[in-house]
Formats: C-alpha cells, sequence, structure tokens
C-alpha cells in the first residue's frame, strides 16, 4: 500500500501535472468570478478523471479507489472545489455503473467517463439533511413512468449537469421506501434555483433541483423499487474517501506555501523559518497530515476488498481527514500573517474550501455516530 508501484506512481504525478498546468494558475480567479470550467474538466476526463473506477467496458479507467484517493488529493493541491466535483461527479458516474442495467450503463455511462455530460447526486433536500433517510421527494408510479415532485438541496453542479441520479419516496417512510432514479436535465419539469452564495466551492454551482411532476421512464430507476437509500449510502463510502483525500491535498498545498514562505520572510533579524516555535508547528503539520494520509489509504484499501469494516473505516478517514485538512490549512494562513488573509496568496480560500468537506458526504458528527454504532455494536457482540 505505501509503496507505489511504477504504474501508479505515473498515475499519481499525471494528476499531480494536470493540477499544476491547469488547475493551481486559475484557482483564485476562479474562485472569485464563480467560473465553472467545464472546458478542464473535460481535459481531465481525457485523462481518464471522469470516470476513474469505472468499468473499462463503458468507457471507465478501470482503477481501484487507492488509486483515486491519489489522484484527488493532487488534484486538489491545484484546487480542492474543482477536484471536490470531480469526486462527486465519479461517484454518480460508480452508482450507475454499479446499480444499473448494461443497458442504463451503455446508455449513460460512456457520456459521462468522458465528462461530455456532468453528473449531480440529488438526496439531501431543505427538511432532510444529516437524515436522510426522512426525504420527502416523491415518486409516484403512473404507468410505465414515474412522477418525481420534491425539491432537492445544495446539489452540486446542478443546472450544468446533464444527469442527475436523484433519491425519491416510491413506499412507505424510512429507509426502505426510497428508490433512485436516472433523471436526465431536459425533463419537462425540472428546474433549478439560483446559485448559492457560498463562503467556499465557489469554482463550481450550487442550487436547489426542482422536480414537478418530473416524467421519468421506469426504464430510469437503478435496481428494484426501494433500493434508493442502500444505493446512496453505498455510493457516499467512496463519496467520504474522496473528499478526504481533497482535503488532504488542500491542505498539503497549504503546508507547502506555509514553508516557501517562512523560507523567504525575515523578522527580527532571522528568517522566520529558523524560529524552533514555527519549526515545531511545521512538524506536527506534516505529522497530522501523514497520518490523515495513512488512514485514508487504509480506508481505500477496505473499499476496494470489499472488507468487513469497511463503512467503518470510511467514516474514520473522512471524519479524521477533513478535521485535520482544515486545521493544518488554518495554521498555515496563521504563519503568512496578515498576507494569509489576502485573496491573491491563496490561503484564505483553500481554507474557504476545505471547511465545507467538514459538513458534506455525511457530516463529521455523522461520521462519529457511524464509527460509534461499530464500536457499540462490537462491544455487543462480545
Amino acid at each position: 500500500m505505501f509503496t507505489l508501484t511504477d504504474d501508479e506512481r505515473a498515475i499519481s504525478d499525471t494528476a499531480r501535472d494536470f493540477a499544476a498546468e491547469y488547475l493551481a494558475p486559475n484557482a483564485i480567479e476562479w474562485d472569485q468570478a464563480k467560473h465553472f470550467p467545464v472546458d478542464v474538466l473535460r481535459k481531465a476526463a481525457s485523462l481518464g478523471m471522469g470516470g476513474i473506477y469505472i468499468g473499462e467496458d463503458v468507457g471507465g479507467s478501470g482503477l481501484t479507489r487507492l488509486d483515486a484517493a491519489r489522484i484527488f488529493e493532487q488534484l486538489a493541491t491545484g484546487d480542492p472545489s474543482i477536484a471536490a466535483y470531480v469526486s462527486i461527479h465519479n461517484m454518480v458516474t460508480w452508482m450507475i455503473d454499479t446499480y444499473g442495467t448494461d443497458e442504463q450503463r451503455r446508455q449513460w455511462v460512456p457520456g459521462l467517463c468522458s465528462m461530455d455530460q456532468l453528473g449531480s447526486y440529488c438526496l439531501t433536500e431543505p427538511g432532510a439533511g444529516s437524515d436522510a433517510a426522512a426525504l420527502s421527494t416523491k415518486a409516484v408510479r403512473d404507468g410505465d413512468d414515474y412522477l418525481l415532485t420534491g425539491v432537492k438541496q445544495f446539489i452540486s453542479g446542478a443546472g450544468t449537469s446533464e444527469v442527475y441520479v436523484v433519491m425519491a419516496r416510491t413506499g412507505a417512510a424510512g429507509p426502505r421506501g426510497i428508490s433512485a432514479f436516472v433523471v436526465p436535465k431536459d425533463s419537462p419539469g425540472l428546474s433549478f434555483g439560483a446559485n448559492e452564495k457560498k463562503m467556499g466551492w465557489n469554482a463550481q454551482p450550487t442550487r436547489q433541483v426542482i422536480l414537478d411532476e418530473v416524467r421519468v421512464p421506469a426504464a430510469n430507476r437503478l435496481g428494484a423499487e426501494g433500493d434508493g437509500f442502500k444505493i446512496a449510502m453505498s455510493g457516499l463510502n467512496g463519496g467520504r474517501l474522496n473528499i478526504a483525500a481533497c482535503s488532504v491535498g488542500g491542505a498539503q498545498a497549504a503546508l507547502t506555501m506555509a514553508v516557501d514562505y517562512l523560507a523567504q520572510r525575515r523578522a527580527f533579524g532571522a528568517a522566520l523559518l529558523d524560529s524552533q516555535a514555527l519549526q515545531f508547528q511545521l512538524a506536527d503539520m506534516r505529522t497530522e497530515l501523514e497520518a490523515a494520509r495513512t488512514l485514508l489509504w487504509r480506508a481505500a484499501a477496505a473499499l476496494d476488498e470489499d472488507a468487513p469494516d469497511k463503512v467503518e473505516l470510511c467514516a474514520m478517514a473522512k471524519r479524521f481527514a477533513t478535521d485535520t485538512g482544515f486545521e493544518v490549512a488554518n495554521r498555515a494562513l496563521q504563519m503568512h500573517g496578515g498576507y494569509g488573509y489576502l485573496a491573491e496568496y491563496g490561503l484564505e480560500k483553500i481554507v474557504r474550501d476545505l471547511r465545507v468537506h467538514q459538513i458534506l458526504e455525511g457530516s463529521n458528527e455523522i461520521m462519529r455516530v457511524v464509527i460509534a454504532r461499530s464500536v457499540v455494536g462490537k462491544a455487543g457482540a462480545a
């Protein structure tokens, strides 16, 4: 796991080089202009990043979750916001590739892998965030179709994406009454709210997805009726790893910037990098990031192997890496003093982008619930 093969190193280097050439030079401008660089996303897809762990028979790269973790870390060194959207797009594509019929896979997945079509994941609602099983969007059967009605909240890519995987209630209250549907953007009755004004993640749009009796063929349902919540949670295992990797990558970029700044900046007759107090802080930041990366890789390997503790490990990695990533970036900003607060240095953008990682893909409080259930369950079984 910790010694990369030549192929694994080449994959990671490709993502790092792409981030350095296409993401990092534009990240501040995209953030300030709230620009979603679809053309750059398609360049990433041409390198296989639109379907990283998707089957090769439908245009995917056929790589592992561990490969994906390394890729998203490297992309996030250039721009955490864009890396995070690519991670969400990959989650959507994987859900269709994994749970779709062969016909569904061939209809939707190739366009998603090339990013000619972008994907959005529609689970959260205005009244159902962490309590996702309480969602109220309904899907009512009407002959060979379903009519979907409801509102989805905080949807990345909404309005630009062409493919929406929507969780809707087809049965009774609770998780077993939820089904998953692939909804095309051009479906009559589908509309979008205004682009949200956010603290970070400004380089990707976030809107409500509004469904007003949207007619969706039954052939667009993923899995059987009642499988939707299971599909949604299965997708989130990988999504949590991806967002954890984006936190590690963003924080690594912030740490590198802090070391470079301290080496150049002088105060009280000496370079700041010569201060032992600051060296100790850098040592802690480096150690904490390495610990986060190690746990991330461990969880990714568990998901690749379908290990019994994969859900618990994905939750651990998400909680630890996103908390660590934000704290490391925040300390890097502090080391820059007043300059860290200026947009032109890029530190404040990283801090803003990484803050939301502690909330989405299941808040870190929910991650603690997931982990605690496993701990308590094992104690009860002993």
